[in-house]
């Protein structure tokens, strides 16, 4: 694929991602249910930095994701971080992870 025809432009370059899916008989729906995750959650992609959907639609595409995001990855490969010791994963998937501290949602007012 020819690397220099992707748009600089993020809403052109994401019309254009679609379209390469789709030549290439796949979509983001179709990738979202490969990942076992929401059609959102990869269209969370286009207006914000999410490395695990970026990896997954650059390789759906075979590039790497610096190729089609330059602005969010560094050369090495690795995502571009304005805070670079967060992890990717979410704390509750982590084998280290402590109800206690627990910070998904939770109701108000139940008396717990």
């Amino acid at each position: 694929m020819n690397k220099t025809k992707i748009p600089p432009d993020p809403s052109r370059r994401w019309e254009w991602i679609k379209y390469q899916l789709r030549t290439r008989g796949t979509s983001l729906a179709k990738l979202a249910r490969e990942l076992g995750v929401s059609g959102a959650a990869v269209k969370n992609a286009k207006r914000t930095a999410y490395p695990r959907m970026e990896r997954a639609i650059a390789k759906a595409l075979g590039l790497q994701p610096v190729d089609i995001w330059p602005e969010r990855w560094n050369l090495d490969g690795t995502p571009y971080r304005l805070r670079p010791h967060r992890a990717e994963r979410n704390a509750t998937h982590s084998q280290d992870h402590t109800s206690l501290y627990d910070l998904r949602h939770r109701k108000t007012g139940t008396g717990d």
